[in-house]
């Protein structure tokens, strides 16, 4: 016998279009800036409709009829934004300008009008739905954060690598493929509009426009399966008898010629789920790895990688660097294979002012300076600051009681007007870099660059993109798998019909009624 499904009231549909453009869907978030101007308006206006329904089905118990064809058709237009762009990229038929539904397009959002509504619920749907706001973020983002940028003054992470979720991500793979091979791969259509169905139910939800809990379940296909009948099993049949039509097919079908949808389960979704994670995890070494290959190959000066320009300004007597601390075993073989030697030029902002350029030992920098005027370099550029901007903090005092270059603690320096290079090898232990006027006197200005030869950059960049290619492969092939196998569950025997209601069931032989 056959068991009807009690429908959701939330119905999304998304029909997959044949032929799409190869490219079209490059541009698409241009031809949506129209859209997009638009839905901000209409966002607001949803907003405080949201809140006026609130208040209505708190009092009255009924959600407002206008109120609530005003926002299914927020939703509704939305929904056909985000088919048409990065949401599927499932038509290539531009979306309508209109709140209401629009028969023969791909796709489609509906909500079953309730004639009444919980008074207590509408006060706690947005704590029900919390367990989902989980599943959302890792569907459409918010799902990772990675950062790749070192330590700030004030101890945060001054940048960071976000992955915007599993939908977008997808797309895009199902975009390049589209892009190459001219179709869009049908299983992962399929699995985008489940994840897009759970959250545009969700999102019905949270807006007050349905009492009915979203399922926990990844209904997938262009058609909605979960507004759809289920199909129970046939009753038992007498002994002896025999059952045809519902399981053999049509007459005179060839056996196992008609296929059936894969099913889902959870290590399939898993695998999928998995297979994305890596793909995204993939990009971050991928993107790394060619910035680097880039650098080395195409952005070396006389065989170094030269740092931005920096001026370097103060009113004191010198400028310094923080503590440069220097040690461990394998220091020998950072600077020797991966760093190299460290040059250092200065070119007075003034051509005819002469500076000094110096590096020693913090112990003996500080003694030199100890009581001395100058100011301390603690960074160059940061979050919201160009990169040739220097920030240093002052320390007050007077002026030193000698030349630096009469000093006689330097490693390393260099003096006189001009351009002046100076190379240093780091070497194990506490240093400080010093930047002054030769004759000591106070006001330095000057256009500051570090360089480097960085002889190992070609083999980390290497190794990042070995890391991003292992990882987009690994996630590619269980994506593939996961898809693949819930798109081609093999026939029961006999084969199952491809499409339609199964024919009636017949019982032949057994007991015959005279």
């Amino acid at each position: 016998m056959t068991e009807t499904r009690t429908p959701h009231p939330v119905r999304v549909d998304g029909v997959l279009d044949a032929p799409l453009s190869r490219w079209l869907w490059l541009v698409k978030w241009l031809l949506l800036v129209p859209h997009v101007v638009v839905l901000v308006a209409l966002w607001i206006a949803w907003v405080a409709c949201t809140v006026a329904a609130f208040f209505a089905v708190l009092v009255t118990g009924r959600y407002p009829r206008p109120l609530f064809d005003f926002s299914v058709g927020v939703l509704r237009w939305t929904w056909r934004v985000q088919y048409y762009g990065y949401s599927a990229l499932g038509t290539d038929r531009y979306p309508p300008f209109t709140l209401d539904e629009v028969p023969g397009y791909p796709a489609a959002f509906s909500v079953a009008y309730p004639e009444r509504m919980s008074r207590g619920l509408v006060l706690v749907k947005w704590l029900l739905a919390l367990p989902h706001y989980l599943v959302v973020a890792l569907f459409i983002g918010g799902g990772v954060w990675v950062g790749t940028a070192g330590w700030g003054a004030d101890d945060v992470w001054d940048d960071g690598w976000a992955f915007g979720g599993l939908v977008p991500l997808l797309v895009v793979v199902a975009g390049v493929v589209l892009l190459f091979t001219g179709r869009y791969p049908a299983p992962v259509h399929d699995i985008v509009l489940g994840m897009d169905r759970w959250v545009l139910r969700v999102a019905a939800y949270t807006g007050l426009l349905t009492d009915t809990y979203p399922p926990f379940r990844l209904d997938l296909g262009g058609a909605d399966p979960g507004s759809g009948p289920a199909v129970a099993a046939p009753a038992a049949a007498p002994a002896g008898a025999v059952l045809t039509g519902s399981l053999a097919g049509p007459a005179g079908a060839p056996q196992g010629a008609y296929p059936v949808r894969g099913r889902w389960t959870a290590g399939r979704v898993a695998a999928v789920v998995l297979g994305a994670l890596l793909l995204a995890a993939s990009t971050g070494p991928l993107a790394a790895g060619g910035a680097l290959l880039w650098a080395d190959t195409t952005q070396r000066e006389d065989g170094l990688l030269w740092s931005a320009d920096a001026d370097v300004t103060s009113d004191r007597y010198a400028v310094t660097t923080g503590d440069l601390a220097l040690g461990g075993e394998g220091l020998d073989w950072v600077v020797d294979d991966l760093l190299g030697t460290v040059r250092l030029r200065a070119t007075p902002a003034d051509p005819d002012d002469e500076l000094f350029v110096g590096v020693g030992r913090t112990a003996d920098v500080a003694r030199y300076l100890d009581g001395v005027g100058h100011s301390v370099l603690d960074e160059i550029g940061g979050d919201g600051v160009p990169s040739d901007t220097v920030t240093t903090r002052d320390v007050p005092g007077s002026g030193p009681a000698a030349a630096p270059g009469d000093a006689g603690i330097w490693v390393t320096s260099a003096a006189g007007a001009g351009t002046h290079d100076l190379d240093w090898r780091p070497a194990d232990g506490d240093w400080t870099l010093v930047l002054m006027r030769a004759d000591g006197a106070a006001g330095v200005a000057a256009e500051v660059a570090v360089a480097a030869p960085v002889p190992g950059l070609t083999w980390i960049a290497v190794g990042l993109l070995l890391a991003g290619v292992l990882l987009a492969a690994g996630g590619t092939a269980l994506v593939v798998l996961g898809v693949h196998r819930a798109g081609t569950a093999s026939p029961p025997p006999g084969g199952v019909p491809a499409a339609g209601p199964p024919p009636a069931p017949v019982l032949t032989g057994g007991p015959q009624r005279r």
